[in-house]
């Protein structure tokens, strides 16, 4: 009986390392700065499945992990609403994409990110990533995390991680716009000066 127990104790430990080293390997990658993003299919606000696939003419994409709940994401609504304003028509649209659990973050549901995005009329896909399969791959940690992607002949480059600019508490106090440095430069065919800065925000709900 003993013996027993012992074995199935033994079992359990081995388990529970196991399930660390998964959860651990699972969330710890993610793309680096010149890797090539896979191209997915979510479901977006409107009901409809989106791709990057999706857009032929566009020449890379704004890629945005955000949520309704996050008070960091909620302060970078419209900065993110102008970022697609801007660059859309250029070639770079913004994707939004809600990676939470919405069991642990009930309000951030597909039902409430379609209210969401009426209420602040997003002119952008706000896609939700119901089974946690995409952020994970992104590398994405937090709301909101911005990814910028060219469009190449080996696929969605990944050129800039990170912040979307230096002051999410005032925009009007904005003394350095990361994700537009990084766009304008890919447009102008430069290399970008900054490729990584820390994303700032709310931790990514498993």
């Amino acid at each position: 009986m003993k013996k027993t127990i012992k074995l199935i104790f033994a079992a359990v430990i081995v388990l529970c390392i196991s399930a660390f080293t998964i959860n651990k390997t699972t969330f710890s990658e993610g793309y680096k700065i010149g890797d090539v993003a896979e191209d997915f299919s979510l479901k977006n606000v409107d009901g409809k499945m989106i791709s990057l696939s999706d857009y032929k003419n566009a020449k890379g994409f704004i890629v945005t992990f955000t949520c309704n709940t996050c008070p960091y994401a909620v302060a970078y609504e419209d900065r993110i609403i102008a970022l697609d304003k801007k660059y859309a028509s250029k070639g770079y649209p913004v994707i939004a994409i809600m990676p939470n659990n919405v069991s642990v973050k009930p309000d951030d549901n597909l039902d409430a990110m379609k209210q969401r995005a009426n209420e602040k009329g997003f002119t952008f896909p706000y896609l939700i990533d119901k089974e946690q399969k995409v952020y994970p791959k992104f590398g994405a940690t937090k709301t909101p995390h911005m990814f910028v992607l060219q469009k190449t002949k080996k696929g969605n480059v990944v050129k800039y991680i990170g912040a979307i600019d230096d002051n999410y508490k005032d925009a009007s106090a904005v003394s350095t716009k990361y994700v537009e440095k990084a766009v304008d430069a890919l447009l102008q065919g430069k290399d970008i000066e900054q490729a990584e800065t820390k994303a700032i925000g709310c931790s990514i709900k498993v």
